[in-house]
């Protein structure tokens, strides 16, 4: 049997918090995403407008927290914002 050495069972703690921690931010990041793409393709201008920066900020929230590359989230976020964008002049 393995001997218990205390730094490995507390790094074992620390990464169990932390995984669960990354996962709620990506699932929140990825819920808001999908929202967004919803109201997209549904041309909804009204839902899109109110979407928008909150999905924006939902996804510089997982770059804060680590969960996310900046050059991923600006990349998302320029392709959600060009589609949107796209959307609402149509309906203008």
């Amino acid at each position: 049997m393995a001997k218990r050495i205390k730094s490995g069972l507390k790094r074992r703690r620390q990464n169990e918090v932390r995984r669960l921690r990354n996962r709620a931010v990506r699932t929140r990041v990825r819920n808001a995403m999908r929202d967004l793409r919803a109201a997209i393709t549904g041309g909804d201008a009204a839902k899109i407008k109110e979407l928008l920066p909150r999905t924006v900020s939902v996804i510089d929230g997982g770059v804060r927290k680590g969960v996310f590359q900046r050059n991923t989230a600006a990349r998302a976020k320029s392709r959600l914002t060009v589609q949107a964008n796209s959307v609402l002049q149509a309906k203008s």
